[in-house]
């Protein structure tokens, strides 16, 4: 895999997925309750579209691609059809508010699926920040004024599978000894293959709302860029993770809630209550927790090498 990124150009991969991570959110919603757009059509274009800028990357050899086994990568492909349908059907179904602070539960799911299937400890400073991201979720989601159960469901399928999906990514990079777009280009066209068979039983392909039907050429310009934007957000997802961890990743992730909520609350109106505005306090204070204690490893860690004889 070779010697990890300097600080600049992670700083700069966490800079590109928080900006398209933040647009796509914003976007995505915009197309299902604006334009109606169906949900699975458009996860579709965004498999798609990242499959196309792969190709092209490749074209541009910015990345040579490396012989993997399809068996290999069926189980991320997999878990990156979950990952994405049940996180758009539960930002389709939630408040954005809701939507944004149910992903913090990703960050205790992937902690105990690593320390539960792959042996990997966590210090008990780390474990104890996970209490206040829960609680804060807990008081969002209990005083949503716009609460709804199937919204709840698909939350709850989107975190376990998001935090099985986060994992293998950066287990698979280690264990095939690839980069994230050696990975990402086998994985994303079959799980458009796998969705493409999908698509027709639940959402109509012609006519009014189908993804082939009338559209705007409006409609069509923001449904290709959401793709675009898709597409960074899959490639800096795997190059960050691989990079990093996906415990990392996902605490940078809840960072983005503040801005979406905000964008939620002045875009889409969606009401925020007294004790959801204490809930994200909460959980801010949580994730700010864990930042100061992995900061403060790795300075600990940094130390000791140079102590070293």
């Amino acid at each position: 895999m070779g010697p990890g990124p300097g600080p600049g150009w992670l700083a700069a991969g966490l800079l590109v997925n928080l900006a398209a991570s933040i647009c796509i959110v914003f976007l995505n919603k915009w197309l299902y309750v604006r334009l109606g757009f169906p949900n699975l059509s458009l996860t579709l274009v965004h498999f798609a579209a990242t499959w196309l800028g792969l190709g092209l990357c490749q074209a541009l050899r910015v990345f040579a691609p490396k012989s993997l086994r399809p068996r290999q990568v069926l189980p991320l492909a997999l878990s990156f059809c979950g990952f994405v349908v049940f996180t758009n059907l539960s930002l389709q179904s939630n408040t954005i508010g809701t939507y944004q602070l149910a992903k913090a539960m990703t960050t205790p799911a992937i902690v105990a699926i690593q320390s539960l299937f792959y042996g990997k400890s966590f210090p008990l400073r780390i474990k104890l920040t996970l209490i206040p991201i829960t609680v804060g979720v807990f008081l969002n989601s209990y005083y949503d004024v716009k609460f709804n159960f199937l919204g709840m469901v698909f939350a709850t399928l989107g975190v376990l599978v998001t935090s099985l999906y986060q994992v293998w990514v950066g287990a698979k990079q280690h264990e095939l000894q690839v980069n994230s777009m050696q990975l990402l280009y086998y994985q994303a066209p079959m799980s458009s293959a796998m969705l493409l068979c999908i698509v027709p039983f639940f959402e109509p392909v012609f006519g009014e709302g189908g993804i082939f039907g009338p559209w705007t050429l409006s409609a069509v310009l923001m449904v290709l860029l959401s793709g675009i934007i898709a597409f960074m957000v899959n490639l800096s997802i795997y190059w960050i993770i691989g990079n990093t961890s996906p415990v990392t990743y996902n605490m940078f992730g809840h960072f983005k809630f503040c801005i979406t909520l905000l964008g939620g609350y002045l875009l889409f109106k969606d009401p925020l209550s007294l004790n959801q505005v204490l809930g994200i306090l909460c959980t801010l204070l949580g994730i700010l927790a864990y930042t100061h204690f992995k900061l403060s490893e790795q300075e600990g860690s940094k130390s000791k090498l140079v102590q070293r004889p």
